[in-house]
């Protein structure tokens, strides 16, 4: 009976320990990247990993890292993979944590989290990106992003700015940005985000972003609850010089010279001259 009793405390212990937090990691042949995302969570209360029919190795290695699977079969429209997972998704707990397979929760981060969740005064926080490319952390070329990617359950959702959509856009949320109903927050600690995808993955997720990017300007896609504005948040004030950009001639080329020299991302050595040319991309 007193070995019973220890069996139950130390369970007890050890729940209590758990993050409560539910993170929900979409995900399409990440058999790469998951290990190491997957492993920075075992402390955490749940983690849901939503699969889009992968080919590799990532189902299995979900399971074994103790990840619930949920296979995402998109057929076009809205809502798309996260949100779609928020709304059908039976989540345990009251906080949720959005990641991606390449991003990493430090100890440091969980930490913050842990403490984060208690004030109730705030429903959403925004982390940022620490992201490492080429085998090296970017510090310049104005690389930093933020992403409300934590926020209490019920209180967030992606906004929807294109409901005509299909596969060759991504099954996922690409520049949509999460809105929080209550007041936000920044947390201190980064989450390591680490681009190291295939070439050939690298660039088949690049032409969906562009062919999701060119439908929403030439279809005047809805920015109602993320208005452009150069006061605003960093996501509103990119839409603002996105859309002035795109009427001057030569905007990538623009761009890419106010992140590789204004912005000094040339002393990120050929990481950042390749991010650089990158970023003639649309801004989010």
């Amino acid at each position: 009976m007193e070995k019973l009793e220890e069996v139950r405390k130390s369970a007890s212990i050890t729940a209590a320990a758990k993050l409560p937090v539910s993170v929900i990691v979409p995900v399409r042949n990440e058999a790469k990247n998951l290990p190491r995302c997957l492993q920075a969570l075992r402390d955490v209360g749940e983690v849901y990993v939503i699969d889009s029919q992968s080919t590799d190795d990532t189902v299995e290695i979900a399971r074994s890292h103790g990840a619930q699977v949920v296979q995402f079969h998109y057929q076009g429209g809205w809502p798309k993979k996260r949100q779609w997972a928020m709304n059908t998704l039976t989540i345990a707990y009251d906080w949720i944590l959005l990641l991606d397979a390449d991003e990493v929760v430090t100890p440091e981060l969980a930490e913050e989290i842990r403490r984060a969740i208690r004030n109730p005064a705030v429903d959403g926080y925004s982390i940022l990106l620490r992201t490492w490319f080429l085998g090296r952390v970017l510090r310049h070329g104005d690389v930093g992003l933020w992403k409300l990617s934590l926020f209490r359950r019920g209180k967030g959702r992606y906004e929807c700015r294109l409901k005509d959509q299909d596969a060759s856009m991504a099954d996922m949320e690409v520049h949509e940005h999460v809105v929080v109903e209550g007041a936000t927050a920044r947390l201190q600690n980064p989450l390591t985000h680490h681009n190291v995808e295939s070439l050939s993955r690298y660039i088949q997720k690049h032409d969906e972003y562009s062919n999701w990017e060119s439908h929403v300007l030439l279809q005047r896609g809805d920015d109602k609850e993320l208005p452009p504005s150069l006061a605003g948040t960093q996501a509103e004030r990119r839409r603002w010089l996105k859309r002035k950009l795109f009427a001057v001639p030569g905007s990538p080329v623009l761009l890419f010279l106010y992140r590789y020299i204004l912005r000094l991302g040339f002393l990120d050595g050929a990481a950042g001259r390749t991010d650089g040319a990158r970023s003639g991309a649309p801004w989010s």
